[in-house]
């Protein structure tokens, strides 16, 4: 299909499966102290489609992980709106956000954020624990998900005794051992050399070609041409989306 750029920051017509799955409308946020206030996002208004790869991209410091972290309920915007999966969750409570993420919501972060006392299939357990799984479904899942990830044979290795890429394979392990329906993967490939990068890119295509719904934040014009779409974060605003 040939590109179609467009210098909006209105919600474009989708490409996906389902129906809109996550919708910002006018989303602002601003951090203050006594003494500044700074603008992190400036009206944002995006929607993502049930089963669709979105990348988004912009310069440090533009508002990327802000959006993301509203998307993912992990902060609350100042001002706007937030529907998630037809729910309006833009001012819910801590609890409320909690309850929502779980088995829902699958997080991808540059800096792997396993925890150094747990060997990793204990990493790879610890969502289903907050879930409240049954120990015999927990089992199932975590040794089906390390096998397919092909990292059985380190089930008892601790996160120092693995390469960076072997540590993203289990953050990924992880994210998606709930089976969630949206993954939010913030610069995935960013602390990786090219062999595991290319590794960590081909897990979120096919979990993309599976139907789960991915948001990716990246600096790599390579690892976004995988998207559907991609969109331009400058200064808190969408200033451009390309469907690929």
């Amino acid at each position: 299909m040939k590109e179609q750029a467009v210098t909006t920051s209105s919600p474009l017509p989708l490409k996906g499966a389902g129906g809109s799955f996550v919708a910002l409308q006018n989303i602002k946020k601003v951090f203050r102290t006594e003494e500044i206030e700074t603008w992190a996002l400036r009206e944002v208004s995006l929607e993502v489609k049930e089963g669709e790869f979105v990348a988004i991209m912009g310069p440090s410091g533009c508002g990327k992980s802000t959006l993301l972290n509203i998307m993912g309920l992990l902060d609350t915007p100042t001002e706007g709106t937030y529907t998630f999966d037809g729910k309006d969750v833009s001012q819910l409570s801590e609890r409320e956000r909690t309850k929502i993420r779980k088995g829902t919501i699958g997080f991808v972060f540059q800096s792997f954020n396993l925890i150094d006392d747990l060997n990793v299939y204990e990493n790879v357990e610890l969502p289903l624990l907050y879930m409240g799984v049954p120990a015999k479904e927990r089992k199932k899942r975590v040794e089906a998900i390390l096998d397919r990830m092909a990292m059985s044979h380190r089930r008892k290795h601790f996160p120092c005794q693995l390469s960076g890429g072997q540590q993203q394979r289990i953050a990924i392990a992880r994210a998606v051992v709930g089976e969630p329906k949206i993954i939010l993967a913030d610069e995935p490939t960013g602390n990786l050399d090219s062999k595991n990068s290319k590794e960590v890119m081909d897990l979120l295509c096919e979990l993309h070609e599976k139907g789960t719904t991915i948001v990716m934040v990246t600096h790599s014009q390579h690892n976004a041409s995988f998207a559907d779409r991609i969109m331009g974060l400058y200064d808190g605003q969408i200033v451009e989306q390309t469907e690929l």
